[in-house]
């Protein structure tokens, strides 16, 4: 028989690429995780990990079996979800986490809907990383990760994570009241190809989304300003002669004094989407979370401040 602890622990290596860090993620000593493979290896009758420079990586037989192991969870979940469906009547709860402008304009609606439903669920927001926040799904601190599509994020029929998608969230161009494109309906993003530009900070989901999308028209932005919260980039967009494409959810935050013109043609958007462990999507509460969430998202895509 398989010891499903042994599974996990063959799952967080897969996932964190050293023994070191997978001992770290499970608060283990790094001796205990390698005792622990070796008798997964015993148990299994295949060797699961193998040299690679001052790493390991996993074999072939080990990926097999960490397909079953996807599959193994999940079915774990589920029966959770079963037994949890035997218990009615009581206050539920739900963490849900979500980059700052996903909390604002969807979780937070989320929150008071759930809170006045019958039976209630209070909802435990939490600020979330596009990037790490599944790692924290995976880890069961959240239940729920709001995120948008990038590099790494789970795949729609992933083994190991459900995928809801939302909303496409388009950025639109914000320039400054004086600018002499701010008078138009709608312009081309490489009209602003010889500006001082406001981006993200390196690294994150809306620095690379304006980076590839300036290079979808044929240029690399100016960037004179790096700054991922949205406010600043506002502030910065208004006081100077600087641009910044900024995404809808986030132009409640834009004064009435800097102008949101859309743009012609432009891919540039973030594709929003809700991740839960696979199994526990299929939880009564978790399922009503997913349900007010795409509402949230209908609601938030209709009343776009820039409008298309």
């Amino acid at each position: 028989m398989i010891d499903v602890r042994r599974l996990r622990i063959l799952r967080e290596l897969a996932d964190h690429g050293t023994i070191a860090a997978a001992a770290g993620a499970l608060h283990l000593t790094p001796s205990a995780v390698s005792q622990q493979l070796a008798s997964l290896s015993r148990e299994t009758g295949v060797q699961l990990v193998e040299p690679d420079g001052r790493r390991v990586r996993l074999t072939d037989a080990a990926q097999v079996l960490l397909g079953h192991a996807h599959v193994v969870f999940a079915q774990l979940e589920q029966a959770e979800v079963d037994l949890a469906r035997h218990a009615e009547g009581h206050v539920t709860t739900i963490r849900i986490g979500a980059f700052p402008t996903a909390l604002a304009a969807l979780v937070a609606p989320v929150t008071s809907a759930l809170r006045d439903a019958e039976p209630p669920v209070t909802v435990h927001a939490l600020e979330a990383d596009e990037r790490t926040c599944f790692a924290q799904l995976a880890e069961g601190q959240l239940d729920v990760a709001i995120s948008v599509e990038l590099p790494g994020a789970p795949q729609l029929d992933g083994p190991r994570f459900h995928r809801q998608p939302l909303l496409t969230d388009v950025l639109d161009a914000a320039l400054p009241a004086h600018h002499p494109l701010a008078c138009e309906p709608a312009i081309e993003l490489s009209q602003l190809a010889g500006a001082d530009w406001v981006i993200g900070s390196p690294g994150t989901s809306c620095h690379d989304i304006v980076l590839v999308a300036c290079a979808t028209v044929g240029f690399t932005p100016r960037a004179v300003h790096h700054t991922s919260d949205w406010a600043s980039v506002a502030s910065l967009v208004r006081e100077g002669d600087s641009v910044a494409l900024i995404p809808r959810l986030a132009q409640t935050l834009v004064p009435a004094d800097v102008v949101l013109v859309p743009l012609q043609g432009s891919t540039a958007a973030r594709h929003v989407f809700a991740a839960t462990r696979r199994g526990n999507h299929t939880a009564p509460t978790t399922r009503r979370a997913l349900e007010q969430l795409t509402a949230a998202a209908a609601a938030a895509a209709a009343v776009s401040p820039a409008g298309p």
